[in-house]
């Protein structure tokens, strides 16, 4: 299978899509990150907490094909994307992963990852039951940004996990992600906590409970 690689945006169009969305909190956080400063309030979700209805997307659905990618797909869609991001996906399909992407007229438009071990994040470990996965690194390339694919994907997602015995979904979503936390509630997913992690020079790390949600 051949894919054809999405084209990179100038950093004008990006920086417009990061006001666009609502992103430019967020933007500024990743900033202060490259330079040592990463202070990240997110959200620890249960996803489709009560079953949801499959989302509704712009155009022909039948154009899409939903399927699992392997490494080196991986490692040609992710060409154009940061190097770090890049490196982050491969080594993690290689300890595990599994990635589920949709695919449109042989070119990725969506992509998300499942992570079926135990992790840690920024110091912290989170524990999966045999039931339970957590859904990371959900992304939309540009040319297809404004169709609903993201929510679209992640139901797919959740159709495939259920045929695999999976009934818990859980995730992480940045407090200033205005977009992940829109299309998210479209899917029933709910707050579970509200955990502050602060990271100073990739060395100091610290990690708060600032609430906890019924």
């Amino acid at each position: 299978m051949t894919f054809k690689q999405s084209k990179p945006i100038s950093k004008i169009q990006r920086y417009w899509n990061i006001v666009n969305n609502g992103l430019l909190l967020f933007g500024i956080r990743n900033r202060l990150a490259r330079i040592g400063f990463d202070i990240k309030p997110y959200y620890w979700v249960q996803e489709e907490v009560t079953p949801c209805e499959e989302p509704f997307i712009k155009g022909d659905k039948s154009e899409y094909i939903v399927r699992n990618l392997n490494l080196e797909e991986i490692k040609l869609f992710s060409k154009n994307l940061p190097e770090k991001v890049a490196q982050g996906l491969i080594l993690g399909h290689t300890n595990g992963q599994l990635c589920i992407a949709l695919e449109f007229k042989n070119e990725i438009a969506a992509y998300t990852f499942v992570e079926f071990n135990d992790f840690v994040f920024n110091n912290k470990t989170f524990i999966l039951r045999e039931n339970e996965v957590y859904l990371l690194n959900m992304w939309t390339f540009h040319a297809f940004r404004g169709k609903n694919l993201a929510p679209y994907l992640r139901y797919k997602t959740y159709q495939i996990l259920k045929e695999k015995g999976i009934n818990v979904k859980f995730s992480r979503t940045d407090y200033f992600n205005k977009s992940s936390i829109k299309f998210k509630r479209k899917l029933n997913s709910k707050h579970l906590m509200l955990i502050m992690s602060i990271v100073l020079f990739k060395k100091y790390c610290w990690n708060f409970l600032i609430k906890k949600y019924k």
